[in-house]
């Protein structure tokens, strides 16, 4: 089972497994994302509870910010593995403080997920909430690492030392679909910090995403920048998948000059992470 991966990794594995297993005899709610880190984790407490018993729950949050590729994902994961999966609306929305986008917008996205999570709990048939913040995320300023905090959510991942690099090995040893998938943090990211986030900014965002995907860009952000009374988008794709972008030229400045944008910019720089930050 664990043929190429290296003791280390093995052992990790095993405290990961370890330190489901009584969570999961109390009941165990994983906020499920359609993510790697998420799915990977919904899978091994999946397979504890198979060899152990308990109770798991996957919950899926749904808001304006998910993408529909990011629901089918979720949804496909969840089935694939048999899980019990629900879906909750999120109503992150209707909070100015997250709709006003700055420095503290994953906070009060993730505030809201555990608002939702925790009334589940409330009803008495689970004990804890996790979700797939690891190692990795340690090295970062992660907002919503605080709003767990403050709820009491656990962080298996990260508990066990898995990096993202780790976890992928895993999925890629037990042959794992979203073993490959890039990141995909939310629709809500794409905005520079300080542009307003509305439900039609997001929807521009993840069409002129699907015009990329389409031409076989793997990853991509459209970035929405705001000066005055004028919007532009900024597009990052790595350096390899460039031509595809000027391939699409014509479609992609039609597409931004249709929903109102003054111009659609080539990020020559590439992607990033933590593009949308003003520094």
């Amino acid at each position: 089972m664990h043929a190429n991966a290296t003791e280390p990794l093995v052992a990790k594995h095993g405290a990961l497994r370890d330190a489901l297993r009584p969570r999961l005899q109390r009941g165990l709610i994983i906020a499920f994302s359609g993510g790697v880190d998420s799915a990977f984790l919904l899978w091994c407490a999946e397979q504890e509870r198979l060899a152990s018993g308990g109770r798991l729950l996957a919950v899926t949050a749904v808001s304006a910010s998910l993408s529909r590729a990011e629901r089918e994902d979720a949804a496909r994961f969840a089935k694939w593995l048999g899980v019990v999966h629900r879906w909750e609306e999120s109503r992150e929305f209707s909070n100015p403080d997250y709709l006003r986008n700055d420095g503290s917008r994953c906070y009060h996205c993730k505030t809201e997920l555990f608002r939702l999570t925790g009334r589940l709990m409330e009803e008495g048939t689970y004990g804890f909430v996790a979700y797939g913040y690891n190692a990795s995320d340690r090295g970062d300023c992660r907002p919503g690492h605080r709003a767990a905090l403050e709820n009491g959510v656990i962080a298996p991942l990260a508990d066990a030392e898995l990096t993202k690099d780790e976890i992928r090995a895993l999925m890629r040893e037990f042959k794992l679909p979203l073993a490959d998938k890039p990141a995909s943090p939310c629709l809500s990211s794409r905005l520079m910090t300080g542009v307003a986030v509305t439900p039609e900014k997001l929807r521009h965002v993840e069409e002129i995403e699907s015009i990329l995907r389409a031409r076989g860009v793997e990853v991509a952000r459209v970035r929405i920048h705001e000066d005055g009374p004028l919007s532009f988008l900024r597009i990052e794709v790595g350096p390899g998948e460039m031509e595809e972008v000027l391939a699409a030229r014509a479609e992609l400045v039609a597409a931004g000059a249709s929903r109102g944008y003054l111009r659609v910019l080539l990020d020559l720089g590439g992607y990033r992470t933590g593009g949308a930050v003003v520094r």
